[in-house]
Parts: C-alpha cells; sequence; structure tokens
C-alpha cells in the first residue's frame, strides 16, 4: 500500500471534517481545548480525554450544542499503556470508528539538570513521550485495521531549541524525542496513518501564567512577535494537518512561534 491520496475537491471541502471522529488528550483545558472546539467546528465528532479536569463534561456537552455535533469527555491516563488503550478502543465503539488522534497531554516542570530527582525526571518523561507513544500506539491499533487514520502529536519549540532563563532539561528532551517519534511513526505506518507535529512557541495558557513577571519581559524579548500566543491562534493549524488540505504531509513538525526560534 502506499499513503492514501484522496479525490481532488474544491479546496474548502479539503478542510471539511463532517464525518470523521477525532480523540484529543489533554482536550479539555489549554491547547488541547482550543483543538477539541476546532476539529468540532470543522464537523467532526471528538472525544475530549482528560485527566483531571473537573468540568470536561460540561464542556463537551457545550462543544455539541455549539456546533451541532456528538462530543463526550473520556477521563483516562496517557503514562498507563492500558488505561489509554482501553479509552481509544471505547471511543471507537461508542462513535463508531475513530479518524483522528490529538496526542496533546503534556506537563511541564523547571529544576537546574544536576538537581533532578529521578522521580521529576521521570514523570516529564511518563506523560510527554512515554503517553505520546502509548496513545498512539493504541490509535494505530485501530487505524490499521481500518486501512486509515490519522495522528497529530502536540510538541513544543522547545524540541529545536534550549529556553532560557527556564532550566526544563526533562521537557525539552521528551519533545525532542516526540518529534523524533513522530518522524520514525510516519514512515513505519505510512501505508495505513498520517503522523505530523505541531510545535507551538510561547502560548498564554495556564502553563505558562505561573512562571516570574521578570522571565516573561525576557520572552518578549526574544520574541519578534512580541507578544505571546493566543491558544485559539493554533486551531487552524490542527484542522489543517487533521484534514485533507494536508493529504501529502507526513512526518513533519509544524513549527508555531512568532519566529521566535528564527532569529
Amino acid at each position: 500500500m502506499v499513503l492514501h491520496k484522496p479525490e481532488n475537491k474544491h479546496v474548502l471541502k479539503a478542510f471539511d471534517l463532517h464525518g470523521k471522529v477525532a480523540a484529543v488528550t489533554g482536550g479539555a483545558r489549554g491547547i488541547g481545548l482550543e483543538v477539541s472546539r476546532a476539529l468540532a467546528e470543522a464537523g467532526a465528532d471528538v472525544a475530549i480525554i482528560f485527566s483531571t479536569s473537573k468540568d470536561a463534561s460540561t464542556t463537551a456537552t457545550e462543544i455539541a450544542e455549539a456546533n451541532g455535533v456528538r462530543c463526550r469527555a473520556y477521563q483516562s491516563e496517557v503514562k498507563d499503556s492500558s488505561q489509554i488503550e482501553s479509552t481509544l478502543q471505547q471511543v471507537a465503539k461508542d462513535f463508531g470508528k475513530l479518524d483522528i488522534v490529538v496526542a496533546n497531554a503534556g506537563i511541564a516542570s523547571h529544576h537546574p539538570a544536576e538537581d533532578y530527582t529521578n522521580e521529576q525526571w521521570s514523570e516529564i518523561m511518563k506523560v510527554n513521550l512515554d503517553g505520546a507513544f502509548y496513545t498512539a500506539q493504541a490509535a494505530a491499533r485501530i487505524f490499521k485495521p481500518q486501512g486509515s487514520g490519522n495522528l497529530i502529536f502536540t510538541a513544543s519549540v522547545s524540541a529545536i531549541l534550549v529556553n532560557v532563563p527556564q532550566k526544563q532539561a526533562a521537557y525539552n528532551a521528551s519533545k525532542a524525542g516526540l518529534v523524533q517519534l513522530a518522524r520514525c511513526l510516519s514512515v513505519e505506518w505510512v501505508d495505513f496513518c498520517r503522523v505530523n507535529c505541531v510545535s507551538p512557541g510561547f502560548i498564554a495558557t495556564d502553563m505558562l501564567s505561573v512562571h516570574p513577571e521578570e522571565w516573561r519581559e525576557q520572552w518578549f524579548r526574544m520574541i519578534p512577535a512580541q507578544r505571546l500566543c493566543d491558544p485559539y491562534e493554533l486551531k487552524g493549524s490542527y484542522v489543517f494537518l487533521a484534514s485533507d488540505a494536508s493529504s501529502y504531509m507526513t512526518g513533519a513538525n509544524l513549527v508555531i512561534d512568532g519566529a521566535y526560534t528564527l532569529p
């Protein structure tokens, strides 16, 4: 088999996700919430997968009603391979199929490299890299028998540079590993699944809001765009990668950073 080739269609139709079913890990807040909204706005039915959010079910109901699609919330833990596999299998059963999986769940912490405990290092890897792989593996076990699927990882510009002034070697390493994982899977699974990454720069989410103001001032000096990105500004990139508009795109890392990585 070769990489799936859709029929030629009107360009706006190529972005249309009606009839598709998508699942988004970490889909109840931050970037993941905007991805869930974006896919629903493009017409997909959406499964929001969350770990600790207290209002995921309410959010799913709001998304469903606003867009005339099905949207349900599922609690699961990506760092538990059997749990995330069971969840994705349940999503496929409940919705009748599964076409798109966005492996978005992630965490960050900041420690000097020499001070990391084994537990601190391991927790980052378990969620950001192991959890992403377990999610991808579970998705592939659905996509392969179907003959098609689409996997999108949320990586980070931290995969291709060293952020300052914060010290976050574990986070950076996990995201660099994730980008390389996507490249590997895009080749291994080319006959039944496209695999791509989105690597955002500094995004205005709760993950950044806790940092000292002097850090933010330094970031602004390094970002040519001179501002943070709002999560909703990433919506189009995920719809693009999830849709036939990017049908020949696999193994790519789409960097969206206000030119932060260029100077």
